[in-house]
């Protein structure tokens, strides 16, 4: 298998952790190799950091709340861009461990719907700060692009459901998950008043969204059922139907004895029943060469 069929698999099978990187990872090569190849052709276009001009973006979070109007998705898909590789590079390794985390007590939907609606939140309130603190408010206009408050919002959830879980780090060895917590909250805090003050209380923001979610959870409100019944609906929409074909039914007559026990569609589950539990445990990664294979071409017998 080539390295996009392992690509391509790996997005597949590989859960929303990896969806959500992949998307914010496209979203930050694929414009760059495009330009730089049209610049090789001395085609005139933007610079490569195309979603940050000044006042004509598309697809960044403005602080002008009217940008909303004729712009409304921008509170979507500035969670989906960064600023420069090492922006990406940070959060897509916090993304992976904050998913990791979470994936470990509640659902990939659950996931996704959270990070949506953690990014829409956190983009109101800074809007919102940007707009009344006089301290930002005095600046002017500015745009904010970055999954951080989405992502902050995903490991405040799963600390504040489970905050004595057990996490292994490198350098400090076994720590709550409610340390790591804290020292981010506390990082914003202190940061919130000194550099990229709007950027920090979107974190903020992020953070109290992940403590609302799980609290409103607790008590049998789940808030991303409603993001989860909006791709379901169009994901119904677009996907084809197919003609059920007709089927004869035949009574088996023979003995028990001569029936097969196993029948070859129940071996196929079981093998991708166990190649999906060996991926939740210890990621796709650990799959061989021949389990790869087995879910490539089931996968394009599809």
């Amino acid at each position: 298998m080539s390295i996009i069929d392992d690509l391509k698999m790996e997005y597949r099978v590989g859960g929303i952790t990896q969806r959500l990187i992949f998307w914010n990872v496209g979203l930050f090569v694929v414009p760059m190799v495009v330009f730089s190849i049209l610049a090789l052709f001395k085609v005139g276009f933007p610079p490569l950091q195309w979603y940050l001009p000044d006042n004509e973006d598309w697809i960044s979070l403005s602080s002008n709340p009217a940008n909303l109007l004729w712009k409304p998705w921008s509170l979507i898909t500035y969670a989906f861009l960064h600023a420069g590789f090492l922006h990406l590079f940070f959060n897509m390794v916090m993304l992976f461990a904050a998913g990791r985390f979470f994936l470990t007590f509640f659902t990939q939907k659950q996931m996704f719907g959270l990070y949506m609606l953690a990014a829409v939140f956190s983009g109101l309130v800074y809007i919102v700060t940007y707009n009344t603190l006089p301290l930002l408010s005095e600046r002017g206009p500015s745009n904010m692009v970055g999954a951080s408050a989405a992502i902050m919002s995903v490991l405040i959830a799963v600390a504040v459901y489970s905050p004595y879980y057990n996490v292994r780090l490198l350098l400090f060895g076994n720590v709550k998950l409610w340390h790591i917590a804290a020292f981010f909250i506390v990082s914003d805090l202190i940061y919130a008043s000194v550099e990229n003050e709007g950027g920090h209380l979107a974190h903020l923001a992020g953070a109290l969204f992940g403590y609302l979610y799980v609290v409103l959870l607790k008590n049998g409100t789940d808030l991303s059922k409603g993001v989860s019944g909006i791709i379901d609906f169009f994901s119904n929409l677009f996907k084809p139907r197919k003609a059920k074909p007709f089927t004869k039914v035949h009574r088996n007559t023979a003995p028990p004895a001569s029936r097969p026990s196993v029948k070859p569609k129940d071996i196929t589950q079981k093998q991708i029943d166990e190649i999906l539990d060996k991926i939740s445990k210890s990621g796709y990664d650990s799959l061989t060469k021949e389990e790869k294979e087995f879910l490539f071409r089931l996968e394009n017998n599809k």
